[in-house]
This record gives structure tokens, sequence and C-alpha cells, in this order.
């Protein structure tokens, strides 16, 4: 039974080819397993290389043999060929493969990279070779052997030595092609990492993002720590949770929607340094910044404010991007960014005054605002219960946001979208929070955290007759936060940031299912196996 020498069509999209080359590849399977070779059975090869270091060490050791025989050819084939009796053992996917009669040549590709592998009969044996022609790409295999540089110039193994590791039964996309639907590629994120190796370093790139926050915040005194996901109340927030239900409590729970809360008890408790890299659930719109579940980072923080918070998030923005990226400004969807310049900041009020051209403090009373709003062509939902906050947010959504290219910091919001945070002394109609934007995107959220219990039910309170209003039953005041503000919580400064966001900036990905490993996907429809028609719901 021939060997496949190049994938056939593109997958996914030529069913019927795939499903003949997948019985073809089981009928190859069964057969290796009525001989007793079964690869499933293969529990275990031992590694001593990799194939990018490898490739890397044969260099070094070719440069310096170079130099010890300053030019002399015989010399340094000589002291080559010592390399012979050097083996290494390598294990990987093969991706390609060039048949030219006893001898073949085929990539394996490891997690570091792809190297060349020379499988000759004379060296592996007549009865294994033959065996070894029966192997398809896809394949993954265990080699042995010794490195060298062929006639063409590459890096290569010559295999003494190759083993079936496991079998594959279903091709992979055509090589010149890859795979490049994007649906394909998120719902078949496996795959997708297979043939698009340039994919992989993005998901490495946000685990040393993620260990480079975490280094940054326990160097200056923060304790990471854990909150629970599953919650016993929806609270009054304006998010949508996801409602599962406890068997043994016979009661609903809630997947939680923010880390917030339950950081600041801790607070309360005594840490006065505390962070969570929390996975996120909100029962909501996907878009390309949006995906029901999400991570963020939320950070506490006592005896500070949001200026406080401010300084922070700057400084560990510029020193993750020296570190991710090499450089302080970095190039996003074609723009460069200056992430390490001093970031603008601006209230809200002065945004709105700068993008905008209206002045909040010009309004007289909410009527006023309204009338403004009106003129300008901005619709405000709250309608004519809308108050001067309310006018001012819409403004911002109007015309702010998506001006904001550069680091930006806005501060000072309404206290009408910012039930959690501190207000303003000064100016109580105001809160001590800020929102920081980059490539008109918000990319977190921060607070001088709101520490007044009987403020805080009564915020808690008007966002659930709010709720009642709008016939939205759902939502509940938290108890138990305000039980614990009542102990005392020192002044405090708080942010949250989506980790998700962050990682899309510094590795330039357009869209969040990017860089989630499982992005959220709706269901493909099913299949009539008999048929072959698609069922739908109706």
């Amino acid at each position: 039974m021939a060997n496949e020498n190049t994938p056939i069509g593109n997958s996914i999209e030529t069913e019927p080819d795939q499903n003949l080359l997948r019985q073809v590849r089981i009928e190859k399977l069964r057969q290796r397993q009525a001989e007793g070779n079964d690869p499933y059975t293969v529990t275990k090869f031992d590694v001593t290389g990799k194939a990018a270091n490898i490739k890397s060490d044969y260099e070094t050791t070719e440069t310096k043999f170079i130099q010890e025989t300053n030019g002399d050819e015989e010399a340094l084939q000589e002291k080559l060929n010592t390399l012979k009796t050097q083996t290494v053992s390598i294990v990987g996917r093969i991706m390609s493969w060039r048949d030219m009669g006893r001898a073949n040549f085929i990539d394996v590709r490891d997690d570091t990279d792809r190297i060349q592998v020379y499988v000759r009969m004379n060296d592996i044996g007549k009865t294994e070779f033959k065996e070894f022609k029966k192997w398809d790409i896809g394949d993954i295999v265990g080699v042995k052997g010794f490195v060298f540089r062929t006639k063409k110039g590459e890096i290569s193994i010559h295999a003494e030595e190759i083993t079936m590791l496991s079998k594959s039964l279903l091709p992979l996309p055509e090589k010149w092609y890859g795979l490049k639907d994007q649906d394909t590629r998120y719902r078949q994120r496996y795959l997708d990492l297979i043939v698009n190796p340039n994919v992989k370093q993005t998901f490495v790139t946000r685990s040393r993002i993620l260990r480079e926050i975490r280094n940054y915040l326990d160097g200056i005194g923060y304790l990471e720590v854990e909150t629970p996901v599953l919650l016993p109340l929806q609270i009054a927030a304006a998010a949508r949770p996801f409602v599962t239900h406890h068997n043994t409590l016979d009661m609903d729970m809630f997947l939680r929607i923010e880390t917030e809360l339950n950081l600041k008890k801790l607070i309360v408790g005594g840490f006065e340094r505390v962070y969570e890299v929390g996975r996120i659930f909100r029962n909501e719109g996907m878009d390309p910044s949006h995906n029901p579940e999400f991570t963020t980072i939320e950070m506490y923080q006592a005896y500070t404010d949001y200026f406080g918070m401010m300084d922070l998030i700057e400084d560990l923005y510029r020193t993750l991007t020296k570190k991710i990226c090499g450089k302080d400004v970095i190039s996003y969807q074609g723009t460069d960014i200056r992430l390490g310049e001093q970031w603008e900041r601006l209230t809200m009020v002065e945004a709105v005054r700068k993008y905008a051209g209206v002045d909040y403090d010009s309004w007289e009373n909410d009527e006023k605002a309204r009338q403004c709003a009106k003129e300008k062509n901005v619709e405000v939902e709250e309608g004519e219960n809308a108050t001067k906050g309310h006018v001012l947010l819409a403004f911002f959504d109007a015309f702010v946001e998506e001006k904001l290219i550069q680091p930006t910091i806005i501060y000072d919001y309404p206290v009408e979208n910012s039930p959690l945070a501190k207000r303003k002394p000064e100016n109580p109609a105001f809160t001590e929070r800020f929102e920081y934007f980059i490539y008109a995107r918000e990319m977190g959220n921060a607070f001088s955290e709101l520490n007044d219990p009987i403020d805080q039910r009564k915020r808690f309170e008007n966002q659930v007759a709010a709720r009642r209003a709008l016939g939205d039953t759902t939502g509940e005041v938290d108890e138990d936060f305000v039980t614990a503000l009542e102990y005392g919580m020192p002044p405090t400064g708080g942010l949250g940031l989506g980790l998700d966001r962050l990682v899309m900036l510094l590795t330039d990905s357009a869209s969040i299912r990017d860089v989630l490993l499982f992005p959220t996907m709706r269901p493909l429809p099913k299949r009539n196996e008999q048929t072959g028609s698609v069922e739908t719901d109706a």
C-alpha cells in the first residue's frame, strides 16, 4: 500500500477525500496490529535532543572545526566524521516526505523546530524499510541516528533506527496552503498548531507575559490568592452571569463575573497587597475583543488610591514591554504604540471637552445636559431619566474612545456607572476611578475603592431598584460584602486588567480568539451519518 507523498486537499474542505484517506490509514493500522506492531502500545521513547538545539549545536561544532583545521578540507571532514559516533534521539511528527527509492527524506517537527531525517534501507534494514514506506505524513515517530550536513547544505539526521510512536488516521492540510480558514483554526486549535507553527509562539508569549506580571507583582510585595468561581448569589451588576445548579445543596449558583468583592474581603481581613489571575464568565455577546470566558488580573493595595494605581500600571506596562518585546515602542496592527513614554492623563470632563467640544461644567442641570445631547445627536439610553453623568458618559462613548490610540488614562468617572468607587470629596458627583485605553480599546479599570459600608449598601440598593424598574428581577445586594466593610476596610486602590487584550497588544493579534487556545464557538450543525444531510433545530 503506497505512502501518501503529499497531503491531499485542505483537510476540512475535502471531506470525501479525507474520509477515503482515513479508511486507507485505518487499514494500514489494522495490518500493523495484526502483525503485532500496534503503535498505540508504545509507552516510552528516550529523547536526547530537540531539533532546534541539535541544529544549533552542530553549527557551533562545525564552526569550531573549521577554525581548528584552518581551511584543510580533508582534516575538516575527518573531524566531522567523528560526529557519526555520537547518536542523537529525537521525536516528532512527519510533516513532509520525499521518496527517492531506497533512500527517503522526511521532515520531522518537534516542539522546537523541524529537522530533516535521511532514511536509507541499508541503514535501518530491508524489512524495517519496507514497513517504513507504508507510513504517512502526520505519523509521530522516534528517530535515532547521527547528525550531518547534506550536499545541499541542510543539517539533517542520518537515521539508524526509526520507530512509529503513534499513527495519524487523518491527513494534514495540504502543505503549500496550510490551514487558513479562521473558523476551522479556532475550532481545531490542535490542527492549527500542527500546520501553523508560528501560532504556537503567540501562546508561548502569553505564558511569558503572565509569568512576568506575576514576577512584577510578587516583587513589590503582592500575594497571589484564589477566590471561588461558583458564587451563591447574583449581584446586581450590569454583567449577566452563567447559571448552574448545585445538586447537593439544591440551589442555583452563578459563575463569577469578577473577583473584586472577595479580594476586597481579604483586604478587610488584613492582607495589604493581593492579586488574582482569575477566569471570568459573562453570558454576553462575542466580538473580536470579547469572549464569554476570559482572564483578568485584579490587584488591591491598602493605603493607596487611584493615582497610586495609575503609577503602578504605567510602570508594569513599561517593564512588560521591555522584557517581552525588547523595546518601548511596539507596532500593533500597523500603528506604532509608544508604551514607554509618559501616558496622557485626562479627566472624563477634559476628554469630552477636548474631543467633543462639549463642556460638562456648562450644563446647569440634567435637563440642559439632555438638551445638549439631543442637539448633538447623541443617544442616551436612560432617556428622560438621564442625569448629567449619564450624558457625559454618552458623549465619551460617541466622541472620545475611538480617538485614544496612544496609552491614555481617563479618570474621574460619574458616580452613575461606578458603584464600587469612592466619591471625590470635593465633587461627589464623580468618583476616584480611571480606565486606561490603548488603540481605542479599554484595557483596564481602577478605583480608589469605596470603603463606606452605608454608601456601598445604598449604591447596591440603587442598582437593584434600577433593574427592577426595567422588569429584571435578578440581582441582589451582597450582604456579606457589606458586612465585611462594616468591620472596616482601609483606604485601598484596586485595579483590574484584561490579560487577553494585553496579550493581543503585545503579540499584534487582531482578535481575542487569536490569543485563546480554545475560544468559545457556536456548535457546528450535526450531520446525519446515513443521508449526509445537515440536521437543524427546525
